[in-house]
């Protein structure tokens, strides 16, 4: 019902309703979650932060944070800043697992913080954000923000172009910026880097777990993988069928199936050296 309620105020209610009513079904959820799933173990940490930049399964992450085997076994309730309209360097309430900051490592560390917190941050070779952005943009991403005048522009250039385009376009909106910030950010107990390629990959599992037990969630192997079977990428692509599916999982490498010399060459002079900061293969 929750969901079919959700689909309902995309389609029927603007930007300003939406994020009220948006906020009404967090709310209820959580409240749901609270009276009908007992916690069994709770996580060490007050609050648990998710960071990334766009196009590195964050909406997927989301789901998993937010699910009621997560909540059972860390007592962290899904905290979602866009509808409650969150403004840096506002602080976050106690218990959440906040998901997603799109931010620099320099505005995050300015955010007002309990005692005992974890935070992760999700990179991706910057190559593959490209393609994913160009193609997410240009046809599945829900229109919001920016992406339907984006959209308007991808749709009318051939691909080269809207690919050469997408690189002026994220690097304006930080996207390379905020990478290199947590690449090269101190190293700290409190904060672990992980890879989408890793997350999305043959160790799934493995990778998994190892982050959600640096958040200080322990779930017991099988729970884990019935959470990431009901979450998989060809679940949730299945669920699309008929539609662009928004869950293109772009296989790891794919920027060389797209990018010839000239896009190269706009990428490099985009980012400099972070494809050998971040540790990414570079071109062949």
């Amino acid at each position: 019902m929750v969901d079919r309620t959700v689909r309902f105020i995309k389609q029927h209610t603007p930007n300003s309703s939406r994020v009220v009513a948006r906020r009404v079904l967090c709310e209820a959820r959580n409240a749901r979650l609270r009276l009908t799933v007992p916690v069994a173990s709770r996580s060490d940490y007050e609050n648990v932060f998710h960071c990334a930049v766009r196009k590195t399964a964050s909406q997927w992450i989301k789901a998993l944070l937010g699910d009621p085997i997560v909540y059972r076994h860390s007592g962290l309730l899904p905290y979602d800043p866009r509808p409650y309209r969150w403004r840096h360097p506002q602080a976050f309430p106690s218990g959440r697992a906040v998901s997603c900051l799109f931010i620099s490592h320099k505005k995050f560390t300015t955010i007002p913080k309990p005692d005992h917190y974890r935070t992760f941050f999700v990179l991706r070779d910057p190559r593959d954000i490209i393609v994913s952005s160009y193609f997410s943009t240009r046809s599945s991403h829900t229109p919001m923000g920016d992406i339907p005048e984006v959209r308007k522009v991808l749709q009318e250039k051939p691909l080269k172009e809207g690919l050469l385009y997408v690189i002026g376009h994220l690097s304006e909106r930080g996207t390379f910026r905020n990478l290199r910030s947590w690449a090269t950010a101190p190293a700290a107990e409190a904060v672990r880097l992980f890879r989408y390629e890793d997350l999305t990959g043959e160790r799934q599992a493995d990778e998994v777990d190892l982050l959600m037990r640096h958040c200080g969630i322990a779930l017991p192997p099988a729970e884990l993988a019935g959470l990431l079977s009901r979450y998989s990428f060809s679940r949730m692509r299945g669920e699309t069928a008929g539609k662009v599916s928004h869950y293109r999982r772009g296989k790891s490498g794919d920027w060389r199936n797209h990018f010839d010399d000239d896009i190269y060459e706009a990428f490099a002079a985009a980012t400099g050296d972070l494809i050998e900061l971040l540790g990414y293969p570079a071109r062949d």
